[in-house]
């Protein structure tokens, strides 16, 4: 195990912190995986299901089985971690700009192409390895002005060259799920079964340039600008894995992600050995476009009468909201079919909240896809 220590922009003097990296098996290997952690920092989950990560990873490593580099980040967002306001912890959103931690990556797709244009044959393999170096170079080239843009060149900078990358979170209260491209997805199914994923949601670009899609785009991209005239291939595909919910935090799921994520790398052929058998798919993979995110119209004390990982039918209870000063009690009922994979974790709602997404079959929705 190789462990490497990135220095962010201090943001005022005396402060200091650091992004960790640990890198197994060897180091030159034509394979790489990239595997991170909370870079919501209030989404623990993942950061323990990474912790026995490291563990396995190295007893793998000893034992002579990795046949590709694979680097694990456990913290991806020690800035976040740190905001914690009269005991609760604000780690989705930087306090300084607003800005979400998981937006707003660097976008690179025309800088790279004007790049390689000249240099791009009849060789798909040739082609990816032209593009990888291109998208390292101009990431080497950004320079950064606050710990916020530090931090997101140093994540990228990490996993522009890998061939996987999964990056994992949790949402409020949920069940398994992930998100990831229609391209992708006969690549990821087989981890989508291994974790028990009971939501599959399919985007090539939900909007806000998060981390896992500002890898897939930059392919993406080039396949549109380059397809007719040269072999691009999907160089980089990424998964978003969703850990269940915040509370998740021990370590008999962990133990279980942690195995989940083994199994798939040895599937997929990172780690040498049988791969176990693929459990059955508890939910078919659904458009991001599908889901409903079902809001509240009114306020007052959320009284949920639905759970996550229950499918639910068009026009279902899924909560109540009771004024306790009027009395006044109003349902609040799903408009499609579909599975509730997440709801809040509030209890008291605010007009207009949104309390609970519901995957389902049909896209309906269009343009930003994600929440802010």
């Amino acid at each position: 195990m190789r462990h490497q220590v990135h220095e962010l922009i201090a943001p005022v003097p005396g402060t200091a912190r650091q992004i960790h990296s640990f890198h197994f098996g060897p180091a030159q290997a034509e394979g790489k995986v990239y595997i991170q952690s909370s870079l919501h920092a209030d989404e623990l989950p993942g950061m323990l299901v990474a912790w026995h990560l490291k563990v396995r990873l190295a007893e793998l490593e000893a034992a002579g089985r990795l046949s590709s580099e694979i680097v694990l980040v456990p913290i991806a967002n020690p800035a976040g971690l740190e905001q914690v306001l009269m005991d609760t912890p604000l780690g989705r959103y930087e306090l300084e700009s607003g800005q979400n931690f998981n937006r707003l990556f660097v976008d690179l797709g025309e800088a790279v192409g004007d790049r390689v244009e000249a240099l791009l044959g009849d060789d798909a393999q040739h082609n990816a390895r032209l593009i990888r170096a291109a998208l390292s170079t101009a990431l080497a080239e950004q320079h950064a002005a606050t710990q916020l843009q530090s931090q997101r060149l140093v994540l990228q900078r990490l996993a522009c060259e890998a061939d996987m990358v999964l990056d994992l979170h949790c949402d409020f209260e949920a069940v398994a799920h992930l998100y990831t491209t229609p391209e992708a997805w006969p690549q990821v199914e087989p981890l989508a079964r291994y974790i028990g994923s009971e939501a599959n949601l399919l985007a090539t670009d939900s909007g806000g340039q998060s981390f896992d899609e500002c890898f897939t785009l930059v392919w993406w991209q080039l396949q549109q600008r380059f397809g007719e005239r040269f072999p691009i291939p999907m160089g980089s595909f990424s998964v978003t894995v969703e850990l269940r919910g915040q509370g998740d935090v021990n370590h008999g799921l962990a133990r279980l992600d942690c195995q989940a994520i083994i199994d798939y790398l040895i599937h997929f052929g990172a780690i040498t050995g049988d791969p176990a058998p693929l459990p059955a798919l508890p939910y078919p993979a659904t458009p991001l476009a599908g889901v409903e995110p079902v809001a509240t119209p009114v306020g007052g004390l959320l009284v949920f009468s639905a759970l996550p990982g229950e499918y639910l039918e068009a026009g279902q209870l899924i909560a109540e909201i009771i004024d306790p000063i009027t009395d006044r009690v109003t349902p609040v009922h799903c408009r499609n079919a579909g599975l509730l994979y997440a709801r809040s974790l509030r209890r008291m709602a605010t007009a207009g909240m949104v309390i609970g997404h519901v995957a389902g079959t049909q896209a309906y929705r269009s343009g930003y896809l994600l929440s802010p």
